[in-house]
């Protein structure tokens, strides 16, 4: 099954839980401000998503309000103590499938690319 991690709130989260929901496949959603993601998990991210600095969304404003030293974790334990105590510098969605692949964000065509749907594989339509 796929997993949805990311924020209830989030207007990318919805739009990407919408767009599986619409094309029949099955997903759980897990909001990581509730259900904190183990710092192993995020590590595991890391490795497969280009970095820690890839995995953050420095557009934020929860980004712009750190004090300087917060902005240049120096190790990896340091970046897992930011993102444990503010998940949502995490970008949104994180994508996880069974295959184990991990991507982040949203699009159309990006997830039609991802889950193999087109525009005429509407299932219920």
């Amino acid at each position: 099954m796929t997993t949805l991690y990311g924020l209830t709130n989030c207007d990318t989260c919805r739009k990407a839980r919408n767009w599986l929901a619409r094309f029949g496949i099955a997903h759980e959603f897990v909001d990581y401000r509730e259900q904190r993601v183990a710092p192993e998990t995020l590590a595991a991210w890391k490795e497969k998503l280009g970095g820690w600095e890839a995995m953050v969304n420095k557009a934020s404003t929860t980004w712009r309000n750190l004090p300087p030293a917060r902005k240049a974790p120096g190790s990896d334990a340091e970046w897992k103590l930011l993102l444990k105590e503010y998940p949502q510098l995490i970008r949104r969605p994180v994508v996880v499938t069974e295959d184990g692949v991990v991507t982040q964000g949203f699009s159309d065509n990006g997830f039609k690319k991802r889950f193999g749907a087109g525009a005429g594989d509407v299932r219920g339509a």
